[in-house]
């Protein structure tokens, strides 16, 4: 049975993230943050992610004040790693052709940070954990690339791809979770929340 005393809130823009989550039985509501990634260092792109979702949630922390309610916030954020170094959103048509021609054909990584955290007690309790997924990508021609680009998808999401969107064709196989390539691994939320107390059925419908 769903806990009416407990309140979701998901600190993402994501609509990926969000459908997944619905799609599993779970309607949090979504709180966007703004937060200014451009301020976050790290040292690996596995720490960035989890440095970034922890911004996400430390701003939505901030924003949601002394919740009256009993609050489950996650937050999450995704990067590509391709040759060590990570990489974010394109940010354009020409960035996302220049990005595929280095990552078709190979496997890349796929990093997710997810931050689980409980408010509305007297101490917030929180954790901090990345999921990693192996992605493949097809030898994709260079008229794909140049097509897909100019679509706009890969310009406006991490790695400049959505394996659920119109670059499904373009992925091979994946290595690991396929809800963590989308943007939030359920099985390791699962985990984390098992680990917070928060029984994954008593959120269907919260």
């Amino acid at each position: 049975m769903p806990s009416p005393s407990l309140q979701l809130v998901l600190a993402s823009a994501s609509p990926a993230r969000l459908a997944t989550l619905r799609a599993a039985g779970l309607d949090p509501s979504v709180l966007v943050t703004g937060a200014d990634e451009d301020q976050v260092r790290a040292d690996s792109p596995v720490s960035l992610v989890a440095a970034l979702a922890e911004l996400k949630a430390d701003t939505a922390t901030a924003m949601l004040g002394a919740p009256q309610q009993r609050t489950l916030l996650l937050a999450c954020d995704s990067m590509m790693e391709l040759d060590g170094q990570a990489v974010g959103k394109p940010g354009d048509e020409q960035a996302a052709v220049e990005l595929w021609r280095r990552m078709r054909g190979r496997k890349v990584l796929l990093h997710t940070g997810h931050v689980a955290r409980l408010l509305g007690a007297d101490q917030p309790t929180s954790l901090t954990r990345v999921a990693t997924t192996v992605v493949r990508f097809a030898e994709v021609d260079d008229e794909e690339v140049a097509a897909y680009a100019r679509t706009g998808e890969p310009a406006r999401v991490a790695g400049g791809f959505a394996i659920n969107g119109l670059a499904g064709p373009f992925v091979a196989g994946i290595e690991g979770d396929h809800h963590n390539v989308v943007g939030i691994s359920l099985p390791l939320l699962r985990t984390m929340l098992a680990e917070l107390g928060v029984a994954w059925p008593t959120l269907w419908g919260n």
